[in-house]
């Protein structure tokens, strides 16, 4: 749908933007009929699926369900939102574009703008590749082609060239301050990042975000990183994400790792489901995102102890989050980018295969920590594995129990004691506190999010994610989303309505908050259509029309307590004028429509 956009606009670029010659620069596709087929770009096949329609200009796969119009598919392929996908296709046919975003906050637009222009500054600077950063990146085994797709960017070794060139442009210091792109001292301004390589940040979205620069020589410190600013909170973004989310719901696993240069790395050598957190610990609203796109997540940071200290806390929060969390142990080489360029794609696959769970990564760690060999070691050994079994269900805990009793010849009572206490009542009594907190927890929260939607308010959410088609049918009945997070889900999902395709999901989540993602998922996860989509729109629509006579009926009782016969034309409280026999007859007639309804359900 073309919000924010001049209708007219939009028709231009798909009637000059043939979509089989869009779609044909990647895709190989051959004539079959009147269509053309070839291999789906969006998911993995090798019986072709593919579908491009010539004469309606739409393409369909018949294998993941993927559709929609030559706009749509510039949007999945290249990871781009509708405004973006219509600003790519217009330039590449010279379409001028004039007022082509009513959406986005002027000042955020233009601070994207500016990071952009940043961004292509420093990737001029790059491609020259007479430089130290071009001469790094080539020494570390990236080709040409990998450093143009990630956007890779040199900062010279200058102290002001960043700050001149925007100042030569007319723009604002202050705004260059406020995304960290320069530094003030001493009465001066100055380049932060100086002989650095540049990684721009880009968010699913498209916008270039922030940076990180990575020092050439020896500079303190290694990576320097743009600050949190309006268009910036690293807490939510993650390094790569961009143009590797496609990859992750295709191969049903992301592999989190902890640096810029290994997503590139892995990325060039074929490992294409990964991403990383930007230079900070794991947050959970990263975890979130991530979720997003799988609940298999694989943590592949560097081997030494600050790498498995932040993935012990990098399991806690996807374990947490709900996710099924493994911990890849590297073994020869320090992190992801030396062991894949030294040992290759499908050693690195085995090293996922091998990957470890959440519980066995943990207790690895201890028995590398402990000899329990030795009397001390096993003890504290036991003492630090029964604080990690003591979180889990009963059947896991006692699978554990089992295996640990085995390898350390420690007896199976000794370890349920350790974890439970001295007797098996104290045992039953804390896997019964378990199940009675988590199911009271799992009940406050259902209260608490069924107090805040109403279930004709799911039922709606949930039809317009399932067809599109009940969008137009839903709108005169749009009074009903009375809360906060309601209001929003719909009208995120009115934005980017477009009649001849299902609603992303994934572009409904990316623009809420994670409560509101929790709102969504409990409507998606709960609300059960079993494919009578049909039946649940009437009895939606039945059930507000009752409502709405209810009220009338409580209206007209109101009125016709307070009148006297001799009160033969009043006004109500909307200006209309009423008697006493015209709301009888109203009210009559609503309560033979009642009794109607009634005979119909019997």
């Amino acid at each position: 749908m073309s919000i924010g956009f001049n209708e007219n606009l939009v028709n231009e670029i798909k009637s000059r933007c043939n979509i089989v010659d869009v779609i044909g620069r990647h895709v190989s596709l051959k004539k079959t009929g009147s269509n053309y087929k070839g291999v789906c770009p969006f998911h993995n096949e090798k019986t072709p699926s593919f579908v491009v329609s010539e004469s309606k200009q739409i393409f369909t796969c018949f294998g993941c369900g993927a559709t929609g119009d030559v706009i749509a598919f510039v949007e999945r392929y290249y990871n781009l939102d509708f405004q973006e996908a219509i600003e790519k296709l217009a330039g590449e046919y010279g379409i001028e574009i004039k007022n082509y975003s009513q959406r986005e906050d002027r000042n955020k637009n233009e601070l994207y703008e500016i990071n952009r222009e940043a961004a292509a500054f420093f990737y001029r600077n790059f491609k020259n590749k007479y430089n130290r950063a071009y001469s790094y990146m080539k020494k570390r085994g990236l080709s040409d082609e990998i450093l143009v797709k990630f956007g890779i960017g040199y900062a010279d070794s200058k102290w002001d060239s960043l700050y001149k060139y925007f100042i030569n442009k007319g723009i604002k210091a202050e705004l260059l301050l406020e995304l960290g792109l320069i530094s003030y001292s001493k009465g001066k301004y100055f380049d932060k990042y100086r002989d650095r390589v540049m990684f721009p940040i880009i968010n699913t979205r498209g916008k270039v975000i922030g940076f990180g620069g990575r020092a050439i020589g020896d500079s303190i410190p290694k990576y320097l990183n743009s600050p949190e600013s309006p268009i910036f909170y690293k807490k939510n973004n993650l390094y790569g994400l961009n143009l590797t989310r496609q990859e992750i719901s295709k191969e049903k696993f992301a592999v989190l790792v902890e640096g810029y240069m290994d997503v590139i790395s892995l990325y060039q050598n074929g490992i294409r489901n990964v991403s990383a957190s930007l230079g900070t610990a794991l947050t959970d609203n990263q975890a979130i995102m991530l979720k997003r796109y799988t609940d298999n997540i694989v943590l592949s940071y560097d081997s030494d102890d600050a790498g498995q200290a932040a993935t012990l806390r990098g399991l806690d929060i996807l374990h947490k989050t709900g996710c099924k969390v493994k911990a890849l142990n590297i073994s020869d080489g320090k992190d992801p980018d030396e062991f894949i360029k030294k040992n290759g794609k499908d050693e690195y696959l085995k090293l996922i295969q091998k990957a470890l769970s959440f519980v066995d990564y943990k207790i690895s760690i201890l028995k590398n920590k402990y000899d329990i060999n030795t009397t001390e070691g096993s003890v504290i050994f036991l003492q630090e594995t029964a604080k990690i079994l003591q979180r889990l269900s009963p059947i896991e805990a006692d699978i554990y129990i089992k295996k640990i009793a085995k390898e350390t010849k420690i007896s199976e009572g000794a370890i349920r004691l350790e974890i439970y206490g001295n007797n098996n009542t104290e045992k039953d009594n804390l896997n019964q506190n378990i199940i009675i907190y988590n199911k009271h927890k799992k009940q406050e929260k259902n209260i608490q999010s069924t107090k805040k939607i109403n279930l004709l308010e799911k039922n709606f959410i949930k039809l317009m994610l399932t067809k599109s088609s009940y969008i137009p049918r839903i709108i005169p009945y749009e009074d009903i989303f009375s809360g906060k997070v309601t209001s929003k889900i719909y009208q995120i999902i009115l934005s980017i309505y477009n009649e001849d395709e299902e609603i992303d999901i994934k572009k409904v989540e990316d623009s809420l908050e994670p409560e509101e993602n929790e709102m969504l998922k409990e409507i998606l996860d709960n609300i059960y259509l079993a494919d009578k989509e049909e039946d649940v729109f009437l009895d939606c629509v039945a059930s507000i029309e009752n409502k709405k006579i209810a009220q009338r009926e409580k209206q007209i009782i109101k009125i016709l307590s307070v009148l006297d016969e001799e009160d033969n034309k009043k006004l109500d409280d909307n200006g209309n004028e009423y008697s006493i026999e015209d709301l009888m007859k109203e009210f009559m007639e609503i309560q033979s429509q009642k009794n109607d309804r009634r005979n119909r359900r019997v």
